[in-house]
C-alpha cells in the first residue's frame, strides 16, 4: 500500500512540475455574427471555443518546467464579427498578467487587441501545432500570441529572458508570410500596407530590434526591480521608475511610428497613474510630461496623476 501511495504521489508531483505554461481563459463573443448571419448554430461556436482552449492550454510551448501554480494567468476573447461559410472574420483581445511579489496585486503584462484575425474553420476541425510549419491561420495566430504572452512574462522576470519566445513569434510571422493564404488571412502578418504599423509583424519586429533593447531592459526593471519591491520600499521603487521611464520617450522618438511603446501603455497606463498619484511633485511633473509626449490621446487618464 505504501508503494502504491508513493507511486501515486510521485505521479502527481511529476504532473505538477511539468504543467503547461499557460492557464488561459478563452471567451467567444458571436453577437455581431449572429445578427449578420443566424444560420450558424450555437454548437459551432461552442466547439470552436473548446478547440481553441484545448490548443492553447494543452500544448507545451517551451521546454521550461512550470509548477501548476506558476502557470501564466491570461485570457483571449475572440469576437466573431462575420461568418461566410467556413470563413470567420474576427478580432482577438489578448491579455496576460503576473503576480507582484509579496502582495495580492497582479500586474498586466500584455494587453493587445488584434482587429484582423481571419481564418477558415469547419465544425469538427482539430487544431494542431508543428514548430516552424504553417498549418492554418488560426493555429498560427494562436501560437504567435501564446509565445508573445510567455515572452513578456519571461522578460518581466529576467533581463531579455523572453528572447527565445519572441524568436518563435518571428518564425511564425516568416512562415505565415511565405504561405499561400488569401489576402484576408494575410492581413495582420504583412510588413507593408494598410495597418502594417500596428500588426503582428510590427510588434515582434520591434521586440527583436536592437534599437528597443533598452526598452526591454526597462520592462524588466519596471517589473522585477520596482513593482516586486513596492511592498518593501514603495518610495524607492517609484523613484526608480521615474528615473528610467524616459526610455519610453527615447524609443518613441527613435522610431516615431512604432507600436511597441503604445502597446506597453495599453497595458500600463492606469497602473502608472496609480503609482505616481502618490509620488512627489517632481516625479508627477516629469512622468506626466513624458507620458503626454508619447501618448497625448490618453490625456484624460494621465491628468489623474495630478488630481
Amino acid at each position: 500500500m505504501k508503494k502504491l501511495l508513493t507511486a501515486a504521489l510521485l505521479s502527481v508531483c511529476s504532473c505538477m512540475l511539468c504543467a503547461q505554461e499557460l492557464n488561459c481563459t478563452i471567451q467567444l463573443n458571436s453577437e455581431l455574427a449572429e445578427k449578420d448571419n443566424n444560420t450558424v448554430s450555437k454548437s459551432v461556436y461552442d466547439k470552436l471555443k473548446q478547440v481553441i482552449s484545448d490548443y492553447v492550454n494543452n500544448i507545451r510551448w517551451t521546454n521550461l518546467t512550470y509548477a501548476e501554480q506558476e502557470r501564466i494567468e491570461c485570457s483571449m476573447m475572440l469576437i466573431v464579427k462575420k461568418v461566410d461559410g467556413d470563413k470567420f472574420n474576427c478580432e482577438l483581445q489578448v491579455q496576460a498578467r503576473r503576480p507582484v511579489f509579496a502582495s495580492s496585486y497582479t500586474t498586466t503584462t500584455l494587453n493587445f487587441r488584434d482587429t484582423r484575425v481571419n481564418f477558415t474553420y469547419q465544425d469538427g476541425d482539430r487544431l494542431e501545432y508543428q514548430e516552424n510549419v504553417f498549418n492554418t491561420n488560426l493555429t498560427a495566430v494562436l501560437a504567435y500570441y501564446c509565445y508573445l504572452i510567455i515572452g513578456h512574462d519571461m522578460d518581466s522576470f529576467s533581463r531579455l529572458g523572453g528572447t527565445p519566445c519572441f524568436q518563435q513569434c518571428e518564425n511564425i510571422v516568416t512562415a505565415a508570410q511565405s504561405s499561400s493564404m488569401d489576402a484576408s488571412e494575410m492581413s495582420g502578418w504583412e510588413a507593408f500596407g494598410v495597418g502594417s504599423n500596428k500588426n503582428r509583424y510590427t510588434l515582434v519586429n520591434n521586440l527583436r530590434d536592437e534599437a528597443f533593447k533598452k526598452y526591454r531592459e526597462f520592462y524588466y526593471t519596471y517589473h522585477r526591480l520596482c513593482l516586486d519591491d513596492m511592498n518593501k520600499n514603495a518610495d524607492n521603487a517609484r523613484a526608480r521608475i521615474a528615473d528610467e521611464i524616459s526610455v519610453l520617450r527615447d524609443a518613441n522618438r527613435a522610431r516615431p511610428t512604432t507600436y511597441l511603446i503604445n502597446a506597453f501603455l495599453d497595458a500600463k497606463a492606469d497602473e502608472l497613474v496609480d503609482i505616481f498619484r502618490r509620488g512627489t511633485d517632481t516625479e508627477k511633473k516629469n512622468v506626466y510630461q513624458i507620458l503626454m509626449d508619447i501618448d497625448p490621446t490618453r490625456q484624460s487618464t494621465y491628468d489623474r496623476i495630478n488630481e
